[in-house]
């Protein structure tokens, strides 16, 4: 193991914590290239993130906050069924089109539109470039394989390409019906407004999505018939004017047709 003093000044972002799986743990940190370090030496350090199984969960945690961690969770809300596919109502679902029947998530983050598109019967592909938050879904994506209604319905989980979005469409061997965009759009500044958590981390990995135009621009030259582009209210459409909007409580659904 590095000793401490090596780690903060080789690596500033992101640990891996060692267990007693060892394998998984150092293939975790090769994978990412991220040292692989003790309880003892993950207590010393005060800035940056780590990463360890824990109650079966690979997850995240800020060395700042370590007591409540964050792993990719696709869980059924309590009041919903596990039925296979789910009920096409609300926005999201009237801008993927009666037709579609591929999609591609082409910024996953945390996974939670993948899920939700995958659970209304699309066939779904995740693209997510941050290492480490592809690392998180691959593991959250082979839990939900295992949960009892997939298996019972003999289903797979939605595929998970790691990469850049924009040089990963150009590479495609089929035609998605829809591209699904969600970018970082910059903050609202809004000091009564708090970020949930988890959005405050994915910032921290993916930053603004700076290049969002570029990806957009991919994502028109290579989809079938639509791309989708998820908005927070206060965003410019980023394709320009859609074809329709698809508008939630917070969120906008941009419909860009082909």
């Amino acid at each position: 193991m590095l000793s401490v003093s090596s780690v903060v000044n080789k690596y500033k972002n992101i640990f891996v914590l060692s267990g007693e799986e060892s394998f998984a743990y150092q293939s975790l940190s090769e994978t990412l290239n991220a040292p692989l370090i003790s309880q003892q030496e993950i207590e010393k350090i005060k800035e940056g993130f780590f990463l360890t199984w824990e109650d079966g969960r690979l997850t995240l945690f800020d060395a700042a906050l370590p007591k409540k961690g964050l792993s990719v969770e696709f869980d059924v809300r309590c009041a919903e069924q596990p039925s296979w596919p789910a009920p096409k109502n609300g926005p999201l679902a009237q801008a993927m089109g009666r037709k579609t029947q591929t999609v591609i998530d082409a910024t996953a983050g945390w996974g939670q539109d993948s899920f939700h598109i995958f659970r209304m019967g699309y066939q779904v592909h995740c693209i997510e470039r941050s290492k480490v938050m592809a690392e998180l879904l691959r593991d959250g994506l082979f839990r939900l394989e295992q949960q009892f209604w997939m298996q019972q319905l003999k289903l797979k989980s939605p595929k998970l390409i790691v990469g850049n979005a924009i040089e990963v469409l150009k590479r495609l061997d089929f035609t998605p019906d829809c591209i699904y965009l969600d970018p970082m759009f910059p903050a609202k500044r809004k000091k009564s407004a708090l970020a949930k958590k988890a959005m405050v981390v994915l910032r921290k990995f993916v930053g603004n999505d700076e290049d969002r135009n570029e990806l957009f621009s991919s994502a028109w030259h290579v989809a079938g018939r639509r791309v989708v582009v998820k908005s927070p209210g206060y965003a410019e459409p980023l394709g320009g004017k859609p074809h329709e909007s698809c508008v939630g409580k917070l969120v906008r659904y941009d419909v860009y047709l082909k």
